[in-house]
């Protein structure tokens, strides 16, 4: 058991750009290049020349609403004159492995601002692939081995050898697998094989998937963000998310040993950057689970007033909304007027400080 490489795989990320007076990006122009290259269908008509960087400009817009895409073997851009945010770019596996986000990052802004673009907000975040690369000469593991705490899992076999296993879905998806059998079989990312110290078999990858809302979670926002603390986001990931642990006869799977490859792992993410963030509080969030717990109080109290009336009525049921018209009346007669104000505003400070 030896790591190999570890690192940023995707990242996906919104830039909130607005056309400065002297823009230098035609749209009309891009239209015209698109629809020309759509009638003739010659892919050497969507050769694009930006800024000084070429870009392979595609004919048709994007599912997500933008009417113009680009991409290179550095990124993939997806822009539009009306759309809010203006840019979406999603930076590829082979320039975060060669190139470094930082560099990326710092590229696209100043690409975009010898365009005339000015920035009108930070960018956001929308999607980081965290990976994690290991030679195993032998898999000692099986799905079982693994306590998750994602309601979804499945795994994916070869001629009854297993390459894949996944864990969870849409904001957190965690995937060990054969990144060795992945190249030959899919994407052909035999640039990987330097990286790795020149191993090219029996390389399994440790990937982590987070979306947007996750991201916000641990205060990941802008790419800054990124640099100087994604390290509180993994140590959650390796530690509650999903670990892998060695079978034992016990039938408590929670105290299972932790597997060695797992250890190696935590140790790797102990020395990634990290601000001590546990969980990022978000105030609104807060109070909008506060108000959905007490409305499921309310509910069970509604149902309870729905149950007495029927039995007073001598009826046999009553919906929400007959029962709520039968409550309020009832509300109006223990309403005090006098001290309302005054309650409210002591909750709202408690909410507010914490108390």
């Amino acid at each position: 058991m030896k790591p190999l490489l570890s690192g940023l795989d995707t990242i996906e990320c919104a830039y909130y750009l607005h056309a400065g007076a002297n823009c230098k990006l035609d749209f009309e122009t891009l239209r015209v290049q698109r629809e020309t290259m759509r009638q003739s269908k010659h892919p050497e008509s969507g050769v694009l020349e930006l800024g000084g960087m070429e870009f392979m400009l595609s004919p048709n817009g994007t599912k997500s609403g933008y009417p113009f895409l680009i991409s290179n073997q550095d990124c993939t851009i997806q822009f539009g004159e009306f759309n809010d945010p203006s840019f979406f770019v999603k930076y590829s596996s082979f320039a975060l492995w060669n190139k470094g986000a930082k560099f990326l990052h710092q590229r696209f802004e100043k690409w975009v601002e010898s365009l005339g673009f000015i920035s009108m907000r930070p960018e956001g975040l929308s999607r980081c692939d965290f990976s994690f690369d290991f030679h195993l000469e032998d898999i000692d593991f099986d799905e079982d081995s693994f306590i998750t705490a994602a309601a979804k899992d499945s795994q994916h076999r070869k001629n009854g050898k297993v390459q894949t296993f996944t864990f969870g879905r849409d904001e957190v998806v965690l995937r060990v697998y054969n990144k060795s059998d992945e190249i030959e079989e899919a994407s052909g990312k035999y640039w990987l094989y330097p990286l790795w110290q020149g191993q090219t078999e029996n390389v399994w990858r440790v990937e982590w998937q987070v979306r947007k809302e996750t991201l916000k979670r641990f205060g990941l926002r802008t790419f800054q963000d990124l640099f100087d603390g994604y390290g509180d986001l993994l140590r959650y990931l390796v530690a509650e998310h999903t670990s892998l642990r060695v079978k034992t006869d016990d039938s408590n799977r929670s105290r299972w040993p932790v597997h060695p490859l797992w250890s190696m792992l935590a140790d790797k993410i102990d020395t990634l950057p990290a601000q001590g963030i546990y969980r990022e509080v978000d105030p609104q969030a807060a109070l909008d689970e506060t108000l959905m717990r007490m409305a499921i109080s309310m509910e069970g109290y509604l149902k309870k007033i729905a149950a007495i009336e029927c039995l007073k009525e001598g009826r046999p049921m009553l919906s929400q909304g007959q029962t709520i018209d039968r409550l309020i009346p009832m509300l109006e007669k223990v309403h005090n007027g006098l001290t309302w104000r005054g309650d409210v505003q002591r909750r709202m400070d408690q909410l507010r400080l914490g108390a």
